[in-house]
């Protein structure tokens, strides 16, 4: 906690799945946090609890420089996690040019935003993903594996990646990547992601529906383990050596699709409910998951849970949220 203690933090995407389990607990951890939120969404943990009262919010769009230098200047930021983005493949794929606005100008405009305050700016975290390596034939990814994203969603976090590289290596700014697996946990409102849509129809007795075959392979990883991912790569920021570095964060425990929603069938009880197989998926890679053995080597860090566990924290929240 006295890592944090008064810290002055800005987190973007601060309502979504990861943002408000990390706002949460840095807020507990004794850190000033600032919020920029484009979207009002009530059922958000962040605006859905008292987190909004004990964070400063900044209404804006991480595409406005003006709003986004406003705020690291006038909160006096020293630790910035860029989280927020358009996350849905789906969705990327519809509306490319509003993706490629909010995840590849959004990181330019942090990243320039923060290199004009290096007085203040001491530490920026840049949420990438392991869908900016594209499709490899050699898995598990690696760190130095190259960026191909090929589709709309993997383009764009691949080159939000590469302009972090870019600011690093040319104004070296202090700044870190992480690549994280299929994040889940309590208080994702995307119900067309496989675990949150999953847990809903189970809880509404109703079979599950697979947009894919069932056969694609992912790294499902806890969001409370993510949190405690990005807080160790962050507290060891002030480590020249880990400017410009990107890590890998996920279980290297890979599952398919129907293996997950197996083991949630069995978890609540409904393994009568067979899933009902579209196999209309388009736009994914078929089989993604992580080595995270350089996040063991420098940070110490390993995932505390096992997706049994985690799976079974998760389930009761969207249980209730179904009714």
């Amino acid at each position: 906690m006295s890592h944090w203690k008064s810290t002055n933090v800005f987190v973007t995407g601060a309502s979504g799945l990861l943002g408000s389990a990390l706002c949460d607990e840095l807020v507990a951890r004794g850190a000033s946090v600032t919020c920029l939120v484009r979207d009002w969404v009530p059922q958000s943990r962040l605006l859905g609890t008292d987190l909004a009262d004990r964070c400063n919010i900044v209404r804006g769009e991480l595409e406005d420089y003006e709003t986004v230098l406003r705020a690291l200047n006038e909160y006096e930021v020293n630790t910035v996690f860029h989280l927020g983005a358009q996350t849905i493949v789906g969705t990327a794929s519809r509306s490319p040019l509003s993706t490629f606005e909010a995840n590849i100008k959004g990181t330019w405009v942090l990243l320039e935003a923060c290199r004009q305050l290096p007085r203040l700016v001491k530490r920026v975290l840049v949420a990438s993903s392991d869908k900016a390596y594209g499709s490899h034939d050699k898995l598990p990814y690696q760190e130095d594996a190259p960026l191909v994203g090929r589709f709309p969603y993997d383009v764009s976090k691949s080159c939000a990646d590469l302009l972090c590289a870019s600011y690093f290596h040319t104004y070296r700014l202090p700044v870190a990547i992480t690549r994280c697996g299929n994040l889940y946990g309590p208080g994702d409102l995307n119900w067309n992601r496989l675990i949150p849509g999953t847990i809903r129809s189970l809880a509404r007795g109703e079979r599950p529906v697979v947009r894919s075959d069932g056969s694609f392979v992912r790294d499902y990883f806890y969001v409370r383990d993510a949190v405690e991912a990005y807080l160790a790569l962050a507290e060891r920021l002030g480590e020249p050596r880990f400017h410009g570095e990107a890590f890998n964060f996920g279980t290297e425990e890979p599952k398919s699709v129907l293996e997950i929603v197996a083991l949630l069938r069995q978890s609540m009880g409904r393994s009568n409910l067979e899933p009902v197989i579209l196999n209309e998926a388009s736009h994914e890679i078929p089989r993604q998951y992580l080595d995270c053995a350089k996040a063991r080597a420098w940070l110490d860090w390993r995932p505390r849970r096992t997706l049994a566990q985690g799976l079974a924290e998760t389930i009761p929240w969207y249980v209730a949220a179904a009714r």
